[in-house]
């Protein structure tokens, strides 16, 4: 390897690692969604009930759950290439063996599960555990690009699945997502790397002089020096009020997200859309994601955590706001405020949601502290979607069930800033203007 090159790898293979994510998202993401998809000819060829067809994919969901724990220990133990790779296989035989299935017990096995599992640990939970130790000065803008994968991936992949779904049936589509996953995602993720010092780097690019230079231009991120000298487990990390600020945080705001994206397009049509304005309006907010992640992930890299938290929670609740004044006033107006401030503030949540816990545990043991915090996230995105039906069942209306999310907007944001990761260590943008 020539000098020139050598002197530029560092940059490119952390974004280079980016680049893997990004593809990883929009693939991964995108076999998990696509239940939706093969529930229509899964019900009309079998005639199962919708509740049993449904309840796989909320099995899944729950089984997910489950193994995050476990994702974050193995992510600390063996890395992102045996994880991941774990998940390609899994997913992959999945697709695969659905094609075969014959009765409820083995669909559950095959897309519930397998499918289910094998894109947990390749998505956000297997991400956020090791893409934050790339880059200090543009952390959570480089999550936002990787995580901008999953939008691209609902209007490409998906699409191109339906088609094979129309033309060919619901099992040339299970071949062409297993393969599609086993054949890209599986060579790709090889050159993925848990952090930096693996291969000889620096996060950033940086060379040891440049981070020299920088600590004594800028000072150091570290505000809590007792703090960070403490090497927390997830037993001493358990023990602190910050470890239940981001637990109540991140089971607030997926009680917001999924409350939002299972009922939707119902709730839509109910108050008088079409159906097919009413489908455009859920896949168009993953599409107006895709700047928001990028932007407002960059933006807290300069500003801090805490605030565009705070701006991704008050972006849901503009997004049920409009929801409720729709219910006495439907309006295309309104139909757009709710899809952009849903799209482009809220699902900014993903952006931080690494930053905020590597900043406050950051150590040996942030992988299993990761996993067990997605626990009460996970129960979060299980419980929205439970809650928002049985109070609309109890009272006929949503609009209750709307204004419990509103309020789980405002104790999420105020959890985070309870939390205060910035008063365990500054961003880079208020560590150069201080």
């Amino acid at each position: 390897m020539t000098p020139h090159w050598s002197h530029r790898l560092p940059f490119f293979y952390g974004w280079l690692i980016i680049l893997i994510a990004f593809v990883t998202m929009a693939i991964a993401v995108s076999a998990r969604t696509s239940f939706s998809l093969l529930v229509p000819p899964l019900i009309d060829e079998y005639g199962w009930d919708r509740g049993l067809v449904a309840g796989a994919f909320s099995f899944g969901f729950m089984m997910s759950a489950v193994i995050s724990p476990f994702v974050g220990t193995a992510m600390q133990k063996y890395g992102p290439v045996v994880v991941i790779e774990g998940g390609v296989v899994l997913a992959t035989l999945g697709l695969l063996s659905a094609t075969l299935i014959a009765n409820p017990w083995q669909f559950y096995l095959a897309l519930g599960l397998a499918v289910g599992a094998g894109a947990n640990m390749m998505s956000f939970t297997a991400h956020s555990l090791f893409l934050p130790n790339w880059f200090l000065r543009k952390r959570a803008m480089a999550i936002g690009i990787a995580f901008s994968g999953v939008g691209v991936g609902a209007i490409v992949v998906l699409p191109w699945l339906q088609s094979i779904i129309q033309e060919r049936g619901w099992r040339e589509a299970c071949w062409a997502m297993g393969l599609l996953v086993l054949l890209v995602l599986g060579p790709l993720n090889l050159l993925t790397r848990h952090r930096p010092q693996d291969v000889g780097l620096l996060p950033d690019g940086d060379t040891q002089a440049q981070v020299v230079a920088a600590t004594k231009r800028d000072g150091s991120t570290i505000v809590d020096v007792a703090w960070t000298r403490t090497e927390w487990t997830v037993r001493s990390a358990a023990r602190t009020a910050r470890f239940w600020w981001i637990a109540l945080g991140f089971f607030s705001a997926l009680v917001i997200w999924y409350m939002i994206q299972v009922h939707q397009t119902k709730y839509l049509i109910e108050i008088g859309f079409s159906p097919s304005m009413a489908a455009w309006s859920l896949g168009i907010v993953s599409v107006v994601a895709i700047p928001g992640q990028i932007g407002l992930g960059a933006l807290s890299d300069r500003i801090g955590r805490e605030w565009v938290w705070s701006a991704a929670c008050a972006g849901f609740a503009v997004c049920y706001v409009a929801l409720i004044a729709m219910e006495h006033a439907p309006s295309t107006p309104l139909l757009y405020l709710m899809i952009f401030t849903q799209g482009f503030f809220g699902y900014a949540l993903t952006s931080v949601m690494g930053p905020i816990v590597l900043e406050i545990f950051e150590g040996p043991h942030y992988g299993a502290i990761f996993g067990m915090l997605t626990l009460p996230s996970i129960a979060g995105g299980a419980v929205g979607p439970w809650l928002g039906g049985v109070i609309h069942d109890a009272t006929g209306s949503y609009r209750w069930a709307f204004i419990l999310a509103l309020l789980c907007c405002a104790i999420s944001a105020t959890a985070i800033w309870l939390a205060s990761p910035g008063k365990v260590r500054r961003v880079p943008g208020k560590l150069r203007r201080s």
